[in-house]
């Protein structure tokens, strides 16, 4: 059955409070990805990013990793997965070591790395991330590639993210009774962010608000590098709730009526156009305006950007992101989510969508695959830089060894 090279080939395995998503990329000679399969099937075992059901969360998984096998011809063995919840927790952190030889080498970095990784961590949490931010060589600040630069002093300024130890275990779990690997496990707004926002964004300042199904992702960029990280609870099902408890409908009739008619203002919505909606039981179905349907969802819509720009405020980089917010994320396409935005940050906002990669495209480019293609480009990016460091050994060895033989012979 297979009929790609599997060692060009890369998954990634998005599993959403209300959606699984999986997606397999081949890696060009040129280290550019093109999606070659996708598979997407509804999520059942999950609460607000966190598996609560295994049985019902590996059937999803087994459903969308199979689709996606068959679309791209091959089998998954192993893949990069993302991980979401309120459980996640993020700080900043700052570490200092001394360069041994006045030429910081990559060992250099990695000690300081590991100072600013010296902080007290829960016990029932764990260290999913350690980003840097920026490097300072004695009092040079602003540096992010040190390697080869002069100085005494290194510094490491760090961001750090956790999260709990049973829910990435569970997570894993999953996966594994599926038969599969995991190659690492990834925050799931900075793989969306991989996939949607662009360097000159990220070097101006720019916050990512990732809109799922259970929950809405923060990721603030400033000067290049992560800053801040953050979860919110609130996301697209608390909208669906909304909606089958105002107009007394099942919530699967409820999902459906807010996938196709609800939008986020009610200027933008038509009194005149009339909804069908199916009642609970078997009484008849009723009729509302697109209005109403409007006035439901425009306050839930307003309290999570509120809650958002608090947590800007609050993380104190509210007047640092000059290239303003992103959004994107399944319950981001909804009709005037940007307009709403853009009124309650009082700052530009754009829809972010994958733009990174080839194949699939007209597919591929919609914000619900965001953090799934992030994954795709984030491990592409692992990967490449172990065979770098692996490279980088043999070639050290390679030179050990021809010292050795010519101290031997001369």
């Amino acid at each position: 059955m297979p009929r790609k090279d599997e060692k060009s080939l890369i998954a990634g395995l998005d599993i959403g409070t209300s959606k699984v998503v999986a997606v397999v990329g081949e890696v060009g000679a040129d280290g550019a990805i093109e999606v070659v399969g996708l598979g997407s099937n509804p999520s059942r075992g999950l609460k607000k990013g966190v598996v609560v059901n295994i049985d019902s969360t590996v059937q999803s998984i087994q459903r969308a990793v199979d689709e996606a096998e068959q679309m791209a011809g091959c089998r998954i063995h192993s893949l990069y997965t993302g991980i979401a919840g309120s459980h996640i927790r993020s700080l900043n952190s700052h570490g200092v070591t001394a360069i041994k030889n006045h030429e910081v080498v990559a060992a250099d970095v990695d000690r300081a790395i590991e100072a600013a990784r010296v902080v007290a961590i829960p016990a029932d949490q764990k260290v999913l991330h350690i980003l840097p931010r920026e490097f300072i060589i004695d009092t040079q600040e602003g540096i992010h590639e040190p390697v080869g630069m002069s100085g005494v002093r290194l510094e490491a300024k760090v961001h750090i993210v956790t999260g709990a130890v049973s829910a990435a275990q569970n997570l894993i779990k999953c996966i594994h009774r599926c038969g599969l690997e995991v190659d690492d496990v990834i925050l799931e707004q900075l793989a969306s962010s991989r996939a949607v926002l662009s360097d000159d964004e990220k070097e101006l300042g720019v916050c990512l608000v990732d809109i799922g199904g259970g929950t809405t992702d923060i990721a603030v960029f400033t000067n290049g590098s992560i800053s801040h990280t953050a979860v919110i609870p609130i996301a697209g099902d608390q909208v669906t709730n909304d909606i089958a408890i105002a107009l007394r409908t099942p919530t699967q009739s409820a999902e459906e009526i807010k996938v196709k008619y609800a939008c986020c203002l009610t200027q933008m919505a038509s009194a005149d156009e009339n909804i069908e909606v199916t009642s609970v039981g078997d009484r008849a179905p009723r009729r509302f305006s697109r209005l109403s349907l409007a006035e439901v969802v425009e306050p839930r819509y307003e309290e999570l950007f509120t809650l958002i720009k608090a947590e800007l405020q609050r993380s104190g980089y509210e007047n640092l992101i000059a290239a303003g917010v992103v959004l994107t994320g399944g319950s981001a396409q909804m009709e005037g989510a940007t307009e709403l935005a853009e009124q309650v940050f009082e700052m530009p906002t754009r829809r972010g969508a994958p733009l990174s990669v080839a194949g699939l495209a007209e597919v591929i480019r919609n914000p619900i695959y965001s953090t799934s293609v992030g994954l795709l480009l984030f491990g592409n990016e692992n990967r490449q830089a172990k065979l770098n460091a692996s490279l980088a050994v043999g070639n050290k060895s390679l030179l050990a060894r021809m010292k050795s033989w010519f101290k031997g012979n001369f």
